[in-house]
């Protein structure tokens, strides 16, 4: 057996460690995203669930503003670090009516500079028919609030739309009746 000659495609192999490959950056994202803890919305209305809704006065729904901010999450793995940002898109009410309100933010908080039977400038509803015969006299409202993710790492990025938190409680909704007396 002779020595066989180097072809220029032969290089010298480094010697020691192996090289390993980086991660992927989006496949560190995933797992980025899995472990982002976003806080569950906690519901608030006007009147408040301790007391009932009357049916055509608008009732004012509205989530914690604290919130109502982006949450972060930086993973870092051996060549690679990933940073992922949920940020808050909507707010999707079921009002246990078979009506649906979608509110952009996370509503307005009511307070007394307000006129009592004034609707919410951003997120209300108003019910036509009282909660009576539904199970403990009450609708259930719940809110899922959807989430938008991107995130950056690695010299890529990308975005993972529709996470969701959920929420939900009963409220009473009465009907007052007027007796006109001449």
């Amino acid at each position: 057996m002779g020595i066989l000659p180097r072809f220029d495609g032969d290089k010298a192999k480094p010697r020691g460690r192996d090289v390993e490959p980086k991660p992927d950056p989006a496949a560190v994202a995933q797992q980025v995203v899995r472990e982002l803890v976003l806080p569950d919305p906690v519901i608030q209305t006007s009147p408040d669930e301790k007391h009932a809704q009357l049916v055509r006065v608008p009732t004012w729904m509205w989530l914690d503003g604290a919130m109502w901010k982006p949450v972060a999450k930086t993973a870092k793995v051996p060549g690679v670090s990933v940073t992922a940002t949920a940020t808050p898109r909507s707010a999707t009410w079921r009002m246990g009516d078979g009506e649906t309100e979608v509110c952009e933010g996370s509503g307005t908080p009511y307070s007394s500079k307000f006129v009592a039977d004034s609707s919410s400038p951003d997120c209300g509803h108003t019910y036509v028919r009282s909660s009576a015969g539904q199970p403990d006299d009450a609708y259930t409202v719940s809110v899922t609030v959807t989430w938008d993710v991107e995130w950056r790492g690695g010299g890529q990025q990308g975005l993972i739309p529709g996470l969701q938190t959920q929420a939900q409680m009963p409220l009473r909704v009465a009907e007052a009746q007027a007796l006109v007396t001449a």
